[in-house]
């Protein structure tokens, strides 16, 4: 006597490829209309045609292997093959319209009142005090406590953080949409992914403002906890550029316990006197080197600089603007950076992670005002 064994239901494997997620976008590839067709054979082998948003998707061997995956563990599937196509446009300019949530022009979604997004922008008076260090260990830290986190390197001329995250991918296009790369569950752009080799970036002013709003309006970055911005050196074009498009960015701004970077610091973060923009506090860098033989602290670069900053910018803006934290000297910081692997995923009881964990907790703990938001409040008998 022969075993007969149910046809899987074709509502089943619909469940199951609804808990497949696009890699770039991260939501359900049925959401996104990626799911063409699905058939089923008689002997249990099914057969399901998906559209790629485009045809050179870097990421679509990653994409068969999950709903290859999902798909065979439905009761009855004996096998699965996985057909890829590719959207038209009218397809793909439904799917970004969708994606910006129904708007069809473009608009810089975290600056619109409703918002939910932290935004931080990481300043400094001079380059050389690891601002960029420290964006990407907050970065990682936060993503790793299952916020979700994006990073803007807002630093045309000095870009560093895709070899500081460890990106590999590049940016795909969907219209004039554009998906970025992640690594460590963060999402980054920067302009480093687009002129490709290590070629400098020879821009004025209108075109870094115009890179800018690119990098906010044109890429998806889907619904972030937070987004980190990290801004060159000084009170350029690009700090103005930030303070324009982005109106609620709060300031981090990062310096060294040297008193004469302390003073440069404090002019950056004096901007913000003109910009209108909040100071979420000041972090300290190189706060000594702990000596490897004694464990006695080494001040380096001198003492005293961070509190110096916090102290200048609440004499200067009004409103107490805290020292949040001095991280130490580490050599493991600096090679972490260049390998792809902040210092706050590969080692976190490390002094200097600990610091940086500690920091990112202090961020993400903070309650959030809601100064221009609507709170759907409808008066009674309205």
């Amino acid at each position: 006597m022969h075993t007969v064994t149910a046809l899987p239901a074709v509502q089943a494997i619909e469940a199951a490829l609804a808990t497949v997620n696009d890699p770039e976008i991260r939501r359900p590839i049925t959401e996104l209309g990626m799911v063409d067709t699905v058939d089923v054979d008689p002997a249990g082998r099914v057969r399901v045609g998906i559209l790629l948003t485009v045809a050179g998707c870097p990421l679509k061997e990653t994409l068969n292997r999950d709903i290859t995956t999902a798909v065979g563990k439905v009761d009855g599937v004996s096998g699965v093959e996985v057909a890829m196509g590719v959207m038209t446009e009218e397809q793909r300019t439904a799917l970004q319209t969708q994606l910006r949530g129904g708007q069809v022009s473009r608009e810089i979604p975290f600056a619109k009142p409703s918002s939910l997004t932290r935004i931080y922008a990481v300043a400094s008076g001079k380059g050389g005090v690891g601002k960029s260090s420290i964006t990407v260990n907050l970065a990682a830290a936060m993503a790793a406590s299952g916020l979700s986190v994006g990073v803007v390197d807002a630093d045309i001329y000095g870009h560093s953080v895709p070899r500081m995250l460890g990106v590999e991918g590049l940016p795909t296009k969907v219209q004039d949409m554009i998906m970025p790369p992640s690594a460590h569950g963060i999402r980054v752009i920067s302009i480093g992914m687009f002129t490709g080799g290590n070629r400098p970036v020879v821009w004025r002013g209108p075109m870094l403002h115009r890179a800018l709003e690119q990098f906010l309006a044109d890429v998806y970055w889907g619904d972030l906890d937070v987004l980190f911005m990290d801004l060159p050196p000084g009170t350029g074009d690009i700090a103005i550029s930030v303070a324009q498009l982005l109106p609620g960015a709060e300031l981090l701004v990062v310096t060294t316990p040297q008193i004469a970077a302390a003073e440069v610091a404090e002019r950056a973060g004096s901007i913000s006197a003109q910009t209108k923009q909040q100071i979420a506090g000041v972090i300290e860098n190189m706060s000594g080197l702990p000596c490897p033989h004694c464990g006695e602290r080494v001040d380096v670069f001198g003492s005293g600089g961070g509190e110096a900053v916090a102290a200048g910018l609440t004499r200067t803006l009004g409103y107490s603007v805290p020292l949040l934290g001095q991280v130490p000297i580490d050599v493991a910081l600096r090679t972490g950076a260049d390998t792809g692997q902040p210092l706050v995923l590969t080692d976190p009881q490390a002094p200097a992670a600990a610091e940086l964990n500690r920091i990112a907790g202090r961020l993400t703990a903070r309650a959030r005002g809601l100064a221009g938001r609507s709170l759907g409040l409808t008066p009674v008998g309205s």
